[in-house]
């Protein structure tokens, strides 16, 4: 029993050992005919450059922010009456923003919930909360990072439009975007 296990450990000594040898001297990468790697080598892709400088099919940069023909430069999401879900119309939008934030990830953003003037000052403040942390719900499950993104409310207290109709009042249940900067 004991021969077997010298025997054992010996063999397995030697093949550690053999695993265990390397070449210092090993040729660099050789460039072939045809550009293929030569055998025994890896073949590697170029790096493809990465343009930044907000043209299409670009990464977006604060250019995009501003840019009206970018989805980025658009910062209201509305709501009906009482409600605080995003509008499918509106998905996109939040998406191209989260993605921006994750992109970005010195980039800074505030949520303004805003509700129009029907409801008590209470009521309205917590809706418009409502909104603004449904907004920044949505950016961080697509990828942005909490400390982003901030969502307050501002109630009643900031209108688009101080007019006294349904045209009006529509214009005021909304969140707005702003980017570190703008606020």
């Amino acid at each position: 029993m004991r021969q077997i296990a010298i025997a054992t450990l010996s063999t397995a000594s030697l093949f550690l050992a053999a695993c265990a040898t390397t070449t210092p001297d090993s040729p660099a990468p050789v460039d072939t005919p045809g550009g293929k790697p030569a055998p025994g080598q890896v073949q590697t892709q170029p790096v493809t450059p990465v343009d930044v400088t907000g043209k299409p099919g670009a990464t977006p940069s604060s250019s995009a922010l501003k840019d009206p023909k970018s989805i980025l430069s658009q910062r209201s999401i509305f709501y009906e009456l009482d409600k605080f879900d995003v509008k499918d119309e509106y998905r996109a939008l939040v998406e191209a923003h989260a993605r921006y934030l994750r992109d970005n990830p010195s980039a800074r953003m505030l949520i303004q919930g805003n509700t129009d003037e029907r409801g008590s000052r209470e009521y309205n403040v917590g809706l418009g909360q409502r909104r603004s942390d449904g907004v920044k719900r949505m950016m961080t499950l697509l990828g942005a990072r909490d400390n982003q993104v901030e969502s307050v409310s501002l109630g009643e207290e900031k209108p688009q439009d101080a007019g006294r109709s349904e045209a009006a009042w529509s214009k005021n249940r909304r969140s707005d975007i702003l980017y570190s900067g703008e606020y």
